[in-house]
C-alpha cells in the first residue's frame, strides 16, 4: 500500500498502522453491505458497477471496489485529490493497485 509506505517514510509509523487498520476495517464494513457503497460510474468497461466506500478516520481516502456474486474485489484505495477518473479509466481488474 503506497500510502502506508509514505507515512512510514515520513516518520509516521503510528499513522501508517492506523491507516492500514482503518482500510482493513472499512473493507470489512463494505463486505457486510456491498451494495451500500456509492456507485462510481467510469468509462472503463471492466469496472461496471464500481462502488466506493470511505476509509473511516481518513475521510480523504476511498476504497473503490466491485461487488459481484459472492466476491468483493478491491480495485484501488485512492486519495480524493488524485485524478480518480484518469486512474480508473486505465485500471485492469487483474492488476489492482492501492495508492
Amino acid at each position: 500500500m503506497r500510502q502506508f509506505g509514505w507515512y512510514v517514510e515520513h516518520g509516521l509509523p503510528d499513522v501508517a498502522r492506523r491507516f492500514r487498520s482503518s482500510v482493513e476495517s472499512s473493507i470489512k464494513l463494505a463486505l457486510s453491505r456491498p451494495k451500500a457503497g456509492a456507485p462510481k460510474p467510469v468509462r472503463n468497461s471492466v469496472l461496471g458497477d464500481l462502488r466506493s466506500w470511505p476509509v473511516k478516520g481518513f475521510d480523504e481516502f476511498r476504497i473503490y471496489y466491485l461487488a459481484r456474486q459472492d466476491t468483493l474485489t478491491v480495485v484501488r484505495v485512492l486519495h480524493d485529490k488524485r485524478d480518480i477518473g484518469a486512474i480508473l479509466e486505465k485500471q485492469a481488474i487483474d492488476d489492482p493497485g492501492v495508492d
